[in-house]
């Protein structure tokens, strides 16, 4: 299996997560960069965050999208009227494109979600040509995800059991600082960068943090949906207290960290 992303709903996924990707496509394009004329490939496309982000930012030739969720690549469909742009459903760790057809080859918020993560990135440098940029950005978990700490902080002070799915989700490959730019070097990207990129996640209160989760979607929804009715009907509690903190509910705003990495894959060696 190729993602471990818990894909229901695309309009649950909008509210949790597709918006935030929206909000972080601009800073991430800005780090890997982005040229007119050019033909990307956004592996992971979600519902289309970062692909019609990019087909608003610049004047690229073509942009292929694909995503292993045929929920979310249908939805993606749906939104498209750029001819520029075909999506698909596709596996990164098995890319369907023939090797250097692509100027740059993106990820935003994916890679963490990939077991086999080394492959998903051999890949992506396999279809990029000689020259052309290989980048990718996940979520700092642990340390730059205030959101998650308070879900799953509670989860874990509540649910015993919660202890072990909590480190699997602050820890996912390659959220660690300097994890993404040592795999990036492994696998033979030159001029390798990471930094973090930092956005605001606002919520207008409890509601509006909680619904997509109680919906479901992803792995903060997968683990809700496994609660009896008495075990979530505590969780719910002990999550609203987190998020109002002892203030009425309403708006609340969260710091959010993301570590982007970029590379350059290498020219050819011709030998004499």
């Amino acid at each position: 299996m190729s993602s471990k992303f818990h894909a229901k709903s695309a309009d649950a996924y909008e509210q949790l997560m597709g918006r935030w990707s929206r909000r972080l496509a601009r800073p991430f394009l800005e780090f890997a960069g982005l040229e007119a004329g050019e033909r990307v490939l956004d592996v992971g496309c979600g519902t289309g965050s970062l692909t019609f982000t990019m087909s608003r930012v610049a004047d690229v030739g073509r942009i292929d999208a694909i995503d292993f969720s045929e929920v979310y690549v249908e939805a993606a469909r749906q939104r498209n009227s750029d001819p520029r742009i075909a999506i698909a459903q596709g596996d990164v760790c098995d890319l369907a494109f023939d090797d250097g057809g692509f100027d740059r080859t993106l990820a935003l918020l994916v890679l963490h979600f990939v077991p086999e993560s080394e492959q998903a990135l051999r890949e992506m440098r396999r279809v990029t040509k000689a020259g052309g940029t290989v980048a990718a950005a996940v979520w700092d978990s642990f340390g730059g995800m205030p959101v998650q700490r308070m879900f799953w902080d509670t989860a874990a002070a509540l649910d015993p059991s919660a202890a072990k799915i909590r480190g699997e989700n602050y820890f996912k490959p390659l959220t660690r600082p300097g994890q993404m730019k040592e795999l990036w070097t492994r696998v033979g990207l030159a001029d390798v960068t990471e930094t973090p990129l930092i956005i605001r996640m606002d919520f207008q209160a409890f509601e509006d943090f909680w619904r997509p989760i109680a919906d479901g979607e992803g792995p903060l929804g997968q683990y809700v949906t496994r609660l009896d009715a008495e075990r979530r009907t505590a969780f719910e509690r002990g999550l609203r207290a987190a998020y109002e903190a002892g203030e009425p509910d309403g708006p609340r705003s969260f710091a959010a960290v993301a570590l982007a990495c970029r590379g350059t894959v290498p020219e050819a060696r011709h030998r004499r």
